[in-house]
């Protein structure tokens, strides 16, 4: 899963440079790359979803914790299990929708309005994958805490609760 998140960070430093030669393209020899912005939103939908899915893995999606920590380690386990079903759940339809989207796609011929005139499958393509590798990132991370959960709140919570301040300390360390 790390390459996944390297490799999107690659991707987003692509964009960053292309974004800096349009700008100074822009400014100094008064010329614009077409399509500039086009490829920065598939960038950000593609490494967006694939973002996701590394997200839940290592645990980093955003909580809010105010209640969450003051409620029984029970209580915890479940709720933290059942962000995980809901986040796979609602990942799974939006790749469904995604492959309706791209099932027009493919069947029309579309392709972008822009003067890159990119056939619309191939980003689509990209951003359904990553949707599906999220759904199916986030409920195997459900599995594997309903399965650690049968060994205890400890183990549980090593899958499924955010990462402890410990534990965040001990990440920056390595």
């Amino acid at each position: 899963m790390r390459i996944i998140g390297i490799l999107g960070g690659y991707a987003c430093l692509g964009l960053s440079f292309l974004i800096f030669f349009e700008i100074l393209a822009r400014k100094l020899f008064n010329h614009s790359l077409q399509g500039v912005d086009e490829i920065g939103g598939y960038v950000v939908a593609v490494t967006g979803t694939f973002g996701m899915a590394l997200a839940a893995v290592e645990r980093a999606h955003t909580r809010i914790d105010v209640l969450l920590l003051r409620l029984p380690g029970p209580v915890q386990a479940g709720l933290n299990l059942l962000s995980y079903v809901a986040l796979g759940l609602g990942a799974g339809f939006m790749g469904y929708m995604g492959w309706r989207t791209l099932d027009d796609s493919l069947t029309f011929g579309s392709v972008s309005s822009s003067p890159l005139q990119v056939p619309l499958w191939i980003p689509q393509s990209l951003w359904m994958a990553g949707l599906v590798v999220f759904a199916v990132s986030a409920l195997w991370t459900a599995l594997r805490g309903l399965l650690a959960l049968r060994h205890g709140l400890a183990n549980a919570d090593r899958v499924l609760a955010p990462p402890t301040v410990a534990e965040e300390i001990e990440e920056a360390r390595k």
